[in-house]
């Protein structure tokens, strides 16, 4: 019997499961391949999203960030990892650029933004960080004080804080310099607390040594003014040390840097503090004034009777009840009210006026430290609720000095505008054309006011009302436990700073808790932390964008920012609250509300130099 053909007596369906059967494996490998790509993709959102990006990023700053970068000018002292003949390669090759690209000469400016060599954004996007003014007749002011033919100095140690306390007390010294009319001397480059890495996150040596002219253009700032000048701890013990020009306060006998000793850049904390530190105590006035206990005034010249003036105030204010900080809530003085009604104002509960009188005037070095000797305090204090001048356009004059150049350098600005443009393509591939994000600093690590650390429900709850439904929302934060953030990204499109590192090719590590402020600062709402001097910065910062723009409420100093801890302070920046302590929990309406009042009216008072 001859054997069946097995294909003749198939069912007749076996050729339809056949391909059925292809068809489901096609469709299976097809949908292992998607599922791949949808893991693989970022938090964009979807390819779609991802690719919209991607064409927003290489016509605005792609291509200037992956340009060969223009070698920018070294600050003394910086080093590379190419050597030295790579060094002198660059420099001469630097030199031919610029003979063959006069434009290139030009002299740097602290006006506007250029990031063109930065690598972008382009000029258009990068506008939005500018919340400085250029003003040449402020540039021409001088102090009252500085003396013809005589170089007086200010020398200062670094607070030990975190950066935001570092900051703060510079800003203070180096508004006290120009309002004396001294010579500002920068302490050495040294380790600063929390920018310690030496490594970026490419594995590439970075510096890990700063003095301030590493964050703000020091140079320039004392270029673009006739009545300040900066200059190195080097130059300073240099010129002074040892010439012998230096004595000790108390013998009067001169004294000579320690070892001959100049250069103290790179130098462990503890030399700095055991030998320079202790020689500049030895030989400069430390003033005893605490920001705590008294408001150092400023006469409006060096005449001895504007010298009286303060005398009497200060008379006036002690044999009186001064009031309270909260009979100015919502209450705030014209910026132009006379000297007494503006010292009730700031008068924060302190005893009375440390005066700059004549033994001050006359001293040829003032020092100040970090606080922890028996002399002098520590300088945790904005300079505007420290300082006060009798009169009040130099007050205003010195709070536009800060705001329009006492600013992060133009790397730091770039690089958070690469990320604040990119963060709005973002938002507008979501479907919001806006391009309008919320932000939040939530602070916890190390930070000692414990009852201000909330668990991410709580923060949520307090922010809900302020917060745009599914909305994007940046977070700068200190919490390296990524399950912290779980509720937040269950209701919103969350993103970081790690999100846009691909952004920060080059960028010193150090920096990116600078950026991580100025990218805040840009957003529609932000919430944050009190007691944060982090928090406090990025708040001034949203100030003078308000004051610029003339937003809703800049009369008053309001503006779209809250705190979600603590309960009770939610919205205290819709209210003016004078300078009050603690000083550094917050920033005050004080240092941008109606600040450019009296431009060009310092005249009488400005050149004492012919």
């Amino acid at each position: 019997m001859a054997e069946p053909n097995s294909k003749a007596n198939e069912p007749k369906h076996a050729k339809g499961s056949i391909i059925t059967n292809y068809f489901l494996l096609i469709l299976f490998v097809f949908g292992c391949i998607q599922f791949f790509i949808n893991v693989q993709q970022d938090n964009y959102g979807g390819y779609h999203q991802k690719s919209h990006i991607e064409a927003f990023q290489r016509k605005h700053f792609d291509k200037a960030r992956l340009q060969k970068p223009k070698t920018s000018k070294k600050k003394k002292g910086d080093l590379d990892d190419t050597g030295i003949h790579e060094r002198v390669e660059e420099e001469e090759q630097q030199q031919e650029e610029e003979e063959e690209n006069p434009r290139e000469r030009e002299r740097e400016t602290l006006v506007g933004l250029n990031c063109d060599p930065h690598g972008g954004p382009s000029n258009e996007l990068a506008e939005e960080m500018i919340f400085w003014e250029d003003i040449p007749s402020d540039n021409t002011y001088i102090s009252p004080f500085q003396k013809q033919g005589k170089k007086q100095y200010l020398t200062f140690e670094s607070d030990h804080g975190g950066w935001n306390n570092i900051r703060m007390a510079m800003e203070t010294v180096m508004t006290m310099a120009i309002a004396m009319g001294r010579t500002l001397v920068l302490p050495p480059d040294q380790p600063m607390y929390l920018l310690t890495k030496g490594q970026d996150h490419q594995g590439s040596t970075q510096r890990k040594d700063f003095t301030f002219s590493h964050f703000f253009e020091m140079d320039l700032i004392a270029d673009e003014h006739m009545g300040l000048e900066i200059i190195s701890m080097d130059e300073f013990l240099t010129r002074e040390g040892l010439a012998g020009n230096l004595k000790d306060t108390k013998t009067g006998k001169v004294v000579f840097p320690p070892n001959n000793r100049t250069s103290y850049d790179g130098a462990a904390h503890s030399v700095i503090a055991n030998e320079l530190e202790k020689y500049l105590q030895q030989v400069g006035m430390v003033p005893p004034w605490d920001p705590e206990k008294c408001m150092i005034a400023f006469p409006s010249t060096s005449d001895p009777a504007d010298v009286k003036v303060l005398q009497n105030l200060h008379e006036k204010a002690t044999s009186t009840k001064m009031p309270s900080y909260s009979d100015f809530i919502d209450r705030p003085n014209p910026v132009d009210a006379p000297p007494f009604d503006r010292m009730r104002e700031n008068w924060a509960d302190r005893q009375g006026l440390c005066i700059y009188e004549k033994k001050c005037q006359d001293a040829h070095l003032i020092h100040f430290g970090e606080g922890n000797d028996e002399e002098g305090a520590r300088l945790l204090v904005h300079f505007y609720a420290f300082l006060f001048f009798e009169d009040w356009r130099q007050d205003t004059w010195m709070k536009r000095f800060v705001r329009d150049h006492v600013r992060y350098i133009d790397e730091i600005q770039c690089a958070a505008a690469r990320i604040v443009a990119a963060l709005r393509e973002r938002v507008r591939s979501r479907g919001q054309k806006d391009g309008k994000y919320n932000a939040f600093h939530i602070r916890r690590g190390d930070f000692q006011y414990t009852v201000t650390r909330f668990d991410a429900p709580h923060i949520i709850r307090n922010s809900a009302d302020k917060m745009t439904p599914n909305g994007t929302i940046y977070i700068a934060s200190d919490e390296k436990d990524a399950a912290f953030f779980r509720p937040f990204r269950e209701l919103y499109d969350v993103v970081f700073l790690d999100d846009f590192k691909y952004l920060l090719k080059g960028v010193n590590t150090n920096y990116y808790g600078m950026i991580d402020s100025l990218i805040a600062s840009r957003s529609e709402v932000f919430f944050g932390c009190w007691f944060s001097t982090f928090t406090g910065y990025i708040n001034r910062i949203r100030g003078y964008h308000n004051n610029k723009k003339k937003g809703p409420g800049y009369e008053m100093g309001y503006m779209e920012s809250y705190y979600y801890a603590l309960d009770d302070r939610k919205d205290h920046l819709h209210h003016f609250y004078p300078v009050k302590k603690s000083f550094y929990a917050r920033e005050f309406p004080a240092s941008w509300r109606l600040i450019d009042q009296g431009v060009g009216e310092l005249k009488h008072l400005a050149a004492n130099k012919k």
